[in-house]
């Protein structure tokens, strides 16, 4: 019953948002609304799951003191110490000037800003293994990327104005073809996915780890 009933309550509500979607009868609308309100209390409570969650793990590499300890107490610290500060500042907490906006300015704005700027060394990293022309399709990456380049930075029109437009081409044409397929694809995948839940078939997220 462990795995049947939450599957059983997936079933009926996926099938009956679905039909909510596509008719707009006020009953069904109504109900339709309300599982959407319950849809966003049912994700808070999943907040407060996360929470235990990582105090849970993370106290235990502390008591035992494994590797990397002392940065799991800087976790726990700045996570319990964010959340009273935010909950003491109430609905005024995302003002500007609130104590919960300076550490999320201070801290997380500038940790991310780091994070993603090691990522340049690794984007250029796969970018040099990418562009090692080895076929024809290795041959046409190259040419764009490198028109690209140079065509987003002001060397590029000083090289020829010609460049600049052929980046911009690039980008409008070519590359929102590709980037439409690879979201249609990515669309149909998503309605697979969710159909197969409904169904019953996709059974991983009830079971303890077994396949479809």
């Amino acid at each position: 019953m462990k795995r049947e009933v939450p599957l059983l309550i997936s079933v009926v509500a996926g099938v009956f948002v679905l039909i909510g979607f596509f008719i707009p009868h006020p009953v069904i609308r109504t109900t339709y609304d309300d599982i959407q309100q319950w849809v966003i209390i049912v994700v808070a409570f999943t907040y407060v799951l996360g929470v235990a969650n990582i105090l849970r793990i993370n106290w235990t590499h502390v008591s035992r003191k494994e590797k990397d300890w002392p940065f799991k107490i800087v976790l726990i610290a700045g996570m319990l110490l964010t959340i009273a500060i935010g909950m003491s500042e109430g609905t005024a907490y995302l003002s500007d000037g609130s104590r919960f906006m300076w550490i999320y300015n201070t801290f997380y704005s500038s940790m991310s800003a780091t994070m993603f700027a090691l990522l340049a060394f690794f984007i250029a990293s796969a970018a040099f293994r990418a562009f090692r022309v080895r076929s024809t399709e290795a041959f046409l990456l190259a040419v764009a990327a490198f028109i690209l380049m140079l065509g987003r930075v002001p060397i590029g029109n000083a090289i020829h104005p010609v460049l600049p437009q052929a980046a911009d081409w690039l980008m409008e044409i070519p590359q929102n073809a590709a980037k439409r397929g690879i979201l249609m694809g990515a669309a149909l995948g998503v309605m697979a996915t969710g159909f197969r839940i409904i169904l019953g078939i996709e059974k991983t997220y009830g079971s303890d780890g077994g396949g479809a």
